[in-house]
């Protein structure tokens, strides 16, 4: 069993049914993606499972205990997530801002500690942002940027990361730098990655496990090969896809596709 699981959860956003009776498990230790069209319930499952927003029913385990019930600094002790759209920066130096991963951590007044330090330097090494640690994080590039938030999220010291689009508006090379990062992360410490992706091909190359959703639903959750065909691809997202092999990693790659005409499937 998977450390990290939900059982017929559903998610309601007023009457409006988003997640529909979602029983999935996240794989220790691999990276996983999730991907389908947008509105389809991507964001609100990783909101759902760290606890951003409730649920309307079912449940989510984490360590065989429901997360609704764990302490919300355990909780953050355990997982970190990376919004699409982290909040706002404004004035905070880098450090600053990398700092606040050490939250859950702190007692009394929140002041740091020498460990605190040691974790908040090892993120900033970790992701090559060390000699941004004195500069303001408006001054940063986007590809900067999005690595000073993920040492943030690192300095949670949590063994679980979740990211929600982690490349969006970045150009192709930060979006391989971001990613080469986070696949990093996983083969070299061993975490577990879950992150929503709109790119098929980028979302084959670097998960080890993929869920497409539709409609608040699992239409298929496995491999790349599983996932990334053109039968799933037609059901998730109702195009025709002509799929070949990266020359690079031999991992299913989307090479062109069309939209279905007239055909509801």
């Amino acid at each position: 069993m998977a450390r990290l699981y939900t059982e017929n959860l559903s998610v309601h956003y007023d009457k409006t049914a988003i997640i529909q009776d979602l029983t999935i498990e996240i794989p220790d230790g691999k990276i996983t993606t999730i991907i389908g069209p947008n509105g389809c319930g991507k964001s609100t499952l990783l909101k759902a499972i760290t606890r951003i927003i409730k649920s309307k029913s079912g449940s989510i385990i984490l360590d065989g205990k429901h997360i609704s019930k764990e302490d919300t600094k355990a909780l953050a002790r355990k997982m970190a997530i990376l919004p699409q759209t982290p909040d706002s920066a404004s004035g905070l130096s880098v450090g600053e801002l990398v700092s606040y991963g050490r939250f859950p951590y702190q007692k009394g007044f929140g002041k740091l500690t020498k460990k605190d330090y040691d974790v908040i330097n090892w993120a900033l090494e970790v992701t090559g942002t060390q000699e941004f640690k004195y500069r303001s994080v408006d001054a940063l590039s986007g590809g900067q940027r999005q690595r000073v938030w993920i040492a943030m999220a690192l300095a949670q010291e949590t063994e679980i990361i979740f990211l929600d689009e982690p490349t969006t508006y970045l150009d192709m090379a930060h979006q391989l730098e971001v990613l080469e990062l986070l696949q990093k992360l996983n083969t070299e410490q061993q975490r577990t990655i879950v992150m929503v992706l709109h790119d098929l091909n980028q979302a084959a190359r670097f998960a080890d496990f993929i869920i497409a959703l539709k409609d608040g639903k699992v239409v298929k959750a496995g491999s790349s090969e599983e996932v990334i065909n053109h039968d799933v691809l037609k059901q998730v997202f109702q195009i025709d896809a002509e799929i070949g092999r990266d020359p690079r990693t031999n991992k299913p790659m989307c090479i062109t596709y069309n939209l279905l005409q007239g055909e509801f499937v």
